[in-house]
């Protein structure tokens, strides 16, 4: 997730500082370049090796035994915890926040603590988006995979891309209308999804 995230990120204009494996972190103080991540991606998609065999081809510094979450020097504006459960706990938490950082979006499932969690809840205007509505995008492209496959169509890329942006409009939208004026976006992720889930029950006659 955090290959395409990266991706993604540098697309829309963004500048990547981090990306991380389970031994270390490599810093990009000026931004990930493009040929910076083709040298990433093939290390990770082809050539299967660690993140530290990078350093000295890319303009990044690999610093290891550590994440991007206990690095108190490296400033960041959003985080994407993008790989394993309980990757952000209270310590990870508290520096995002004491380091500027606006907001946290999960690319995994629960890659932040129930502790850390709470520490994000402490600021009403930091934004935080649980993996449920995050990282729905794989979800939903599966759901799309499906379609065509018992249609047995091909759609290009550029219309899936389209079909995800408009899914990822429309969580968006349900978080925001179900936070409503004094809600947060969490808050209103937790609810719409409560409510999904309660109104199928419902329509199987589960619950009456």
């Amino acid at each position: 997730v955090a290959q395409y995230a990266a991706e993604m990120l540098m697309l829309l204009g963004a500048k990547v500082v981090t990306i991380s494996d389970s031994n270390g972190v490599l810093v990009f103080e000026n931004g990930m370049t493009s040929d910076d991540f083709d040298k990433f991606l093939d290390a990770k998609q082809v050539g299967r090796i660690r993140l530290g065999a990078l350093e000295g081809s890319v303009s990044g510094k690999y610093i290891p035994d550590q994440s991007p979450w206990t690095l108190p020097d490296v400033q960041v504006d959003f985080a994407f915890p993008c790989a394993t459960q309980n990757e952000i706990d209270e310590a990870g938490a508290s520096l995002l926040m004491k380091k500027g950082c606006m907001g946290v979006f999960e690319g995994a499932n629960l890659p932040v603590t129930a502790e850390g969690q709470n520490v994000f809840r402490t600021d009403r205007t930091f934004l935080y988006i649980p993996g449920k509505a995050a990282n729905a995008g794989g979800v939903g492209v599966s759901g799309l995979e499906m379609s065509q496959n018992a249609s047995r169509t091909y759609w290009k890329k550029e219309k899936v891309d389209a079909m995800l942006k408009e899914m990822i409009a429309g969580i968006y939208k349900q978080m925001t209308d179900a936070a409503g004026e004094d809600g947060t976006l969490e808050e209103g992720c937790n609810r719409a999804g409560f409510l999904k889930v309660a109104n199928a029950l419902k329509e199987l006659g589960w619950v009456y």
